[in-house]
């Protein structure tokens, strides 16, 4: 089982950048497939990016691509999410989530755990 705590979030003006993290217990965090997700008000669970468990794969949103780099520490349990040249529409709770099978995929319903998100609001 795997315990995730996502923490970065807050507030930030366009254009801005944040860093977000997520600490992982247990210790097979290293063989899953870890990914980001964010919800909207109003809005489903969408799927941000994704990395392989050795990190050498990544996934992202169209929407994010070229701004968000998603990176993991193994040695430190640690999942990563870099966002550059932020925008309001990236206004959402972050989620932090971990997936067993070794394949990326990009449906929240795959993955198995979960944290408890961390605010992101890009004001303009």
């Amino acid at each position: 089982q795997v315990q995730l705590v996502e923490s970065g979030g807050g507030l930030v003006q366009a254009g801005g950048s944040l860093r977000l993290s997520c600490a992982a217990s247990g210790r097979t965090f290293s063989s899953y497939v870890m990914g980001w997700f964010r919800q909207a008000p109003g809005k489903e669970r969408e799927f941000v990016a994704a990395i392989s468990w050795a990190g050498g794969s990544t996934s992202y949103a169209d929407s994010v691509k070229g701004r968000f780099t998603i990176s993991r520490d193994n040695a430190k349990n640690m999942l990563y999410l870099q966002m550059n040249s932020l925008k309001p529409d990236d206004t959402a709770v972050y989620y932090c989530a971990g997936r067993r099978s070794g394949l990326i995929v990009t449906t929240a319903g795959s993955y198995d755990y979960w944290g408890q998100g961390t605010q992101v609001t890009v004001s303009s």
